[in-house]
C-alpha cells in the first residue's frame, strides 16, 4: 500500500561562506537517521534530487560495479543486445 501523501515543505537557501546551504528541520534529520557531522549522499534522478544517509557498504559496492562496467564495457554492450 502507498504511504500517505506528505506535502512538500519549502526550505530557504542561505549563504554559508562562498557556498549555499539549506537548514534541515530536526524532524527531517531524525527521519533520515543523521546528526551534525554525519555524511549524506545526494542522488539525481528523473523524479528529482534525493538526500539519504551515507552508507559506506553501498558506496563500496557502487565503486566495484563502476570498475567492472568500465573494464567489461564491450561484453556488457553485447549482453544488452
Amino acid at each position: 500500500m502507498n504511504a500517505p501523501f506528505t506535502p512538500a515543505k519549502p526550505l530557504k537557501l542561505i549563504k554559508i561562506g562562498n557556498s549555499v546551504g539549506v537548514i534541515l528541520p530536526k524532524e527531517t534529520l531524525a527521519k533520515m537517521g543523521v546528526a551534525l557531522g554525519d555524511l549524506v549522499d545526494v542522488t539525481d534522478s528523473p523524479e528529482g534530487i534525493g538526500l539519504r544517509r551515507h552508507d559506506d557498504g553501498f558506496a563500496a559496492q557502487m565503486e566495484a560495479a563502476r570498475d567492472v562496467m568500465k573494464r567489461r564495457r564491450n561484453a556488457l554492450r553485447e549482453l544488452a543486445k
